[in-house]
């Protein structure tokens, strides 16, 4: 049976967030991130992650995601995420995220106690790294925190080594990783650790990433 388009478009979205544990993220500032989302070689939406230092020090991370599929003037998907996560010498120290899908928006919170303890909606979890891609990924942790869910999800990483991938500057090299879970994701990353593309197919449907700016 083939499902109708909008819950293969549901389906592919919840990939976007169930990946891998990230690496520590770095002490530098990241360079922002921002990413044309192609679905079937169609321009699908945007995925942005944005990078700030607060007065503290904190570096604090804001992700947004906008996805759309229209038939003329009628929007028949709409897909958002909208997250903040902040960190501390490489730990993360809250999270807030927010997502619509279906019509439906869910939203948790995550913060670390002062003992230690990583708290979501108030019960004590443990702690992994949220899975929204940008600081890199270990290969061989078994789970991530999902950042549209709030719950853990198994995974398996692979390191595929160094290749080139597509960006809107040309192709570039950039080590490469896949994510194995219910479908296969791919990522790359630069020299730098930068997140620098995504691609994965569901059903029918090839989703890659381009970046805006190499």
């Amino acid at each position: 049976m083939t499902l109708p388009t909008r819950f293969r478009i549901a389906a592919l979205c919840a990939l976007l967030f169930a990946a891998v544990a990230p690496a520590a993220a770095k002490a530098e500032m990241p360079r922002d991130v921002v990413f044309d989302v192609y679905r079937n070689g169609s321009l699908f939406g945007e995925h942005a992650v944005r990078f700030a230092q607060l007065p503290g020090g904190e570096l604090r991370v804001d992700i947004d995601v906008e996805l759309r599929v229209g038939f003329g003037p009628v929007t028949v998907f709409h897909y958002q995420h909208e997250s903040e996560e902040v960190w501390v010498d490489g730990a993360l120290q809250s999270l807030q995220a927010s997502t619509l899908k279906a019509g439906d928006r869910e939203y948790f919170m995550l913060r670390r106690r002062p003992d230690g303890h990583v708290d979501i909606d108030g019960d004590i979890v443990e702690a992994l790294h949220p899975s929204s891609h940008w600081s890199g990924y270990t290969p061989g942790v078994p789970a991530v925190l999902n950042t549209e869910t709030g719950e853990p999800m198994a995974v398996e990483i692979e390191d595929l080594g160094v290749g080139t991938v597509a960006t809107a500057d040309g192709a570039i090299e950039a080590r490469h990783l896949r994510m194995t879970g219910t479908v296969a994701v791919d990522l790359w990353y630069d020299a730098a650790g930068r997140w620098v593309g995504c691609a994965f197919t569901i059903g029918d449907q090839d989703i890659v990433y381009r970046l805006r700016d190499a």
